[in-house]
C-alpha cells in the first residue's frame, strides 16, 4: 500500500498549536510504521460523500483525516474535531474525468460560501461580463475544472473569479486567472487510472512518502511546502536535460530560486559522479540557500558532500586559495588608494578616481585587457562616457602601471583572480565540478561568468541560470553570448506566483515595460504572469511632510498589529542611509522595535525589519512598507547627476525602477508606498 501526505495536511498542520502539531506528527508517524495497529482508533466519516475519508483520534481533540482505498492510504488533513470533520465532509477525493489527475474536489453542493449567491447581487448592483460564458464545457474540463463546477465558472466575473478559485484545484485555478488575463492554459493528461497519482498536476497536491526521512522532512517545516511539493512546470525545469546553458528566468515570487535548488539536488542523484556548484549573488543569499539546501537533503545528507554553496566571488577565493595559492587578492579599497596615489604622477588625467575605479573594473579587468592595442581598441562594454584617444593613452599608462606593481608585490584583483583561474581551469580535463547552478544569475559579472563557463567546460547540463532581469541592480548589462555562454533556445519563463497578491503583482509590474531584452535579444516578458491568490490593493500615500509621513505609517503598522500581523511579519525599506531615520521612528511611533537589516538578512522574532532596498533581495514578509520614495531620493538625485550621457541616464532610471520593484515585490498580503510631496515620479506607475 503507498503512504502519501497531502498538501492540505501540512497546510492544516501549521494552525495548530506547538503541543498540538506534536500529537499530529507522532499520530502520523505510527500511521507510516503500522496502519493497521490496534492502537489507532478509526472513525468512517459517515456523513462525508466519500465514504473512503476516515478520522484518527490525536490526543483529547485533534483528529487526523486518513482518505483509505485498497491501493493508496493518504493522509489529507489535521484539526480539531468539528473543523476536521467539516473539512472531509465537503470534500471528495476522485480522478478527473478529462485530464486523469487525481484531485481534492469540494462538493459544490455543500460548500457554505457559494459563488452563485455573491455573482447574483453583483448583477443587481452593475453587471459584469461572465469571464467564461462563451468557453466550451470541454476546455474548461481540460484544465482540471471539476465538471460540477462549470456551471459556477460560467457565471464568474471579475469580482468573483478569486471567490471562485479557492474552491477548485489549484491547476483549475491558475488557468482560469491565465484565461481570464488572455493566456492561454497548457494542458496535461494520463490515460492510466493507476497512474492518477503520477500525474503532474497530483505530484503538486500528493508527495509519496517512502521512508521516515521522508515523512520527517514533510512534517518539519509545513511552511516551506516547496521541499515536498512543485509545480509541474517547476518539476519539468527540474529534471530535464539540457544540451547546453539553460536559464530560468520568471517575475519576483515565481519560485526560480526552488528550482535552483531542487535541480542542485536532482543533479546529485541521478549520477553518483557529479560535483555540484550552487552559487548566487552575495554572501547572505548564499547562506539563505545553504539552508533551504540541507531541507532538502534531509534523509539523504551524503548528497551534501558533493555540493558547494558559495557566493559568486566566494567561489573565486576559495579556488584561487585551491588551486592557484600564488598571489593575494587585494580589496578595492587599497585599489582605490593605488589609483589615487598613481593621479598625482599623471595632472593630464581630470576624471575622477571613481570614474577610474570603475574603468579599472568594468573595461580593464573585466574583459581582460593586456595591451595598450587592446585598450585603444576596446569596445567599453556598459561604459557611457566617450574618452579620445589621447586620454585613452594617459589611461593606460597609469593603468599598466598599477597593474607592474601588483605583480611585483605578488598582488591581484579579485576580478583579476577570476581571470586567471578561468585560464588555468580551461587546461584542466577534470575541473573542480561537473555542473554549476546560478541563482539571481541577472547580477552576475563578466569575470564570474567568465570563471563558470570554463569551469563547465560547455557541458550538457553543466550551467543552469535562475534570473529576473526586471531585478538587475548590481550590474551592467553584457553580451553572455561573447563569452561562449548561449542561451538562445534554452529558456523558460515561470509564470505562477506564489509570493505576491494578484493586486500587489499588478502594481508593481506597473514599474517594469511588459518585456525584457538582454544584450543578447533574450527576451523575458511578465504578460503571461498570473498570481494564484486575491488580496488588497496597494496603498499609495503622499505626505506634506516627513512629519505627516511618519505618522501615515505609524498608523499603518498599528493597524497591521491589531489585525493580527506579527512584528517580524512586516517589512519597512528605504532607498538609502539617509530615510533609515524616518522608518526607526515611524516603528517607534507605533510602539514597535525595529531590527536593522545587514548584509545577514536576519529577522527577529518581535521586531519590525527595516533596511535599504538593496538589502530585500531574498527576503518576503506579509506586509511591507516603502517608504520615503520622495522626488531626488529615487530615483536617486546623486546617480542621476554623475550620468555622462543619455544612454548612462536611461540605465540609471531602469535600475532605479528595478530597486523599487524588488523592494515591493517583497510583500505577500499588504503593501503600502509612501513619499513626502513632490514625491517619486514612479509612484505614478504603481497607481498613485
Amino acid at each position: 500500500m503507498k503512504f502519501r501526505i497531502a498538501e492540505t495536511f501540512t497546510s492544516s498542520l501549521v494552525r495548530l498549536t506547538n503541543d498540538e502539531q506534536k500529537v499530529a506528527k507522532t499520530t502520523v508517524f505510527d500511521l507510516q510504521l503500522n496502519p493497521s495497529s490496534p492502537g489507532m482508533q478509526f472513525h468512517r466519516i459517515d456523513r462525508s460523500r466519500d465514504q473512503n475519508f476516515w478520522s484518527v483520534r490525536a490526543g483529547k481533540d485533534i483528529r487526523v483525516i486518513i482518505h483509505k482505498t485498497q491501493g493508496s492510504f493518504l493522509v489529507c488533513f489535521v484539526g480539531h474535531h468539528d473543523d476536521a470533520y467539516a473539512w472531509a465532509e465537503r470534500r471528495k477525493i476522485e480522478d478527473h474525468p478529462t485530464t486523469g489527475a487525481t484531485q481534492i474536489v469540494e462538493v459544490r453542493e455543500l460548500v457554505r460560501e457559494i459563488i452563485v449567491p455573491k455573482v447574483v447581487e453583483a448583477k443587481k448592483s452593475a453587471p459584469k461580463k461572465c469571464l467564461f460564458k462563451g468557453t466550451e464545457d470541454s476546455e474548461l474540463l481540460s484544465y482540471g475544472v471539476p465538471k460540477e463546477w462549470l456551471s459556477d465558472v460560467k457565471l464568474a466575473n471579475e469580482d468573483t473569479l478569486f471567490d471562485l478559485i479557492d474552491h477548485l484545484p489549484q491547476e483549475a485555478g491558475e488557468a482560469l486567472v491565465e484565461l481570464a488575463t488572455g493566456g492561454k492554459p497548457s494542458t496535461a493528461s494520463v490515460d492510466v487510472p493507476e497512474k492518477a497519482f503520477e500525474h503532474p498536476d497530483a505530484k503538486r497536491r500528493f508527495s509519496l512518502v517512502d521512508t521516515p526521512e521522508d515523512l520527517q522532512r514533510a512534517l518539519d517545516a509545513p511552511w516551506d511546502k516547496w521541499t515536498i511539493f512543485l509545480h509541474p512546470d517547476q518539476l519539468r525545469l527540474v529534471e530535464q536535460d539540457y544540451s547546453g546553458p539553460f536559464r530560468v528566468s520568471g517575475s519576483a515570487g515565481t519560485g526560480k530560486t526552488i528550482v535552483a535548488i531542487h535541480r542542485a539536488v536532482h543533479l546529485l542523484k541521478i549520477d553518483s559522479t557529479a560535483r555540484v556548484l550552487l552559487t548566487t549573488f552575495s554572501e547572505p543569499l548564499a547562506n539563505a540557500l545553504g539552508s533551504r539546501l540541507k531541507k532538502l537533503l534531509v534523509g539523504t545528507p551524503s548528497l551534501g558532500d558533493r555540493i558547494d554553496v558559495y557566493a559568486f566571488n566566494g567561489v573565486a577565493k576559495t579556488l584561487y586559495e585551491r588551486l592557484k595559492n600564488k598571489l593575494t587578492v587585494i580589496s578595492e579599497d587599497d585599489l582605490r588608494r593605488r589609483i589615487a596615489k598613481a593621479l598625482k604622477d599623471f595632472p593630464n588625467i581630470k576624471i575622477s578616481s571613481s570614474y577610474l575605479i570603475s574603468e579599472w573594473r568594468d573595461v580593464i579587468d573585466a574583459w581582460n585587457i593586456q595591451s595598450w592595442d587592446e585598450y585603444k581598441d576596446a569596445k567599453r562594454l556598459g561604459r557611457r562616457k566617450r574618452l579620445s584617444e589621447a586620454q585613452r593613452e594617459e589611461l593606460w599608462r597609469m593603468f599598466s602601471r598599477i597593474r607592474q606593481e601588483l605583480k611585483s608585490e605578488g598582488l591581484t584583483t579579485l576580478d583579476g583572480a577570476f581571470n586567471e583561474l578561468a585560464e588555468q581551469i580551461s587546461q584542466y580535463k577534470n575541473p573542480p565540478y561537473t555542473n554549476i547552478v546560478v541563482d539571481e544569475a541577472q547580477d552576475i559579472g563578466v569575470c564570474q561568468l567568465r570563471l563558470l563557463a570554463a569551469l563547465s567546460g560547455n557541458r550538457p547540463n553543466g550551467l543552469f541560470f535562475a534570473g529576473d532581469l526586471g531585478q538587475r541592480i548590481f550590474q551592467q548589462p553584457f553580451s553572455w553570448k561573447s563569452l561562449g555562454v548561449e542561451i538562445r533556445g534554452r529558456s523558460k519563463t515561470l509564470r505562477v506566483n506564489y509570493r505576491t497578491s494578484h493586486q500587489i503583482r499588478l502594481a508593481a509590474d506597473g514599474l517594469l515595460p511588459d518585456e525584457i531584452s538582454d544584450v543578447d535579444h533574450n527576451t523575458e516578458s511578465r504578460r503571461s504572469t498570473v498570481s494564484i491568490f486575491d488580496g488588497v490593493k496597494p496603498v499609495v500615500q503622499k505626505s506634506s511632510s516627513s512629519e505627516e509621513e511618519i505618522g501615515e505609517v505609524a498608523s499603518t503598522l498599528k493597524k497591521l498589529a491589531d489585525d493580527g500581523v506579527r512584528p517580524e511579519e512586516i517589512g519597512l525599506f528605504v532607498r538609502s542611509e539617509a530615510e533609515l531615520q524616518r522608518g526607526i521612528a515611524a516603528i517607534k511611533d507605533a510602539s514597535l522595535e525595529p531590527h536593522q537589516l545587514s548584509d545577514r538578512m536576519s529577522t527577529q522574532y518581535g521586531r519590525v525589519s527595516i533596511g535599504m532596498m538593496h538589502l530585500a533581495k531574498g527576503l518576503e514578509f506579509k506586509a511591507v512598507i516603502v517608504m520615503a520614495c520622495d522626488d531626488e531620493v529615487i530615483p536617486n538625485q546623486m546617480r542621476l547627476e554623475g550620468a555622462a550621457d543619455e544612454a548612462d541616464l536611461e540605465e540609471i532610471y531602469q535600475t532605479e525602477r528595478h530597486l523599487l520593484y524588488v523592494a515591493c515585490t517583497r510583500a505577500r498580503d499588504f503593501l503600502m508606498i509612501s513619499g513626502v510631496e513632490p514625491t517619486s515620479e514612479f509612484l505614478e506607475d504603481l497607481g498613485g
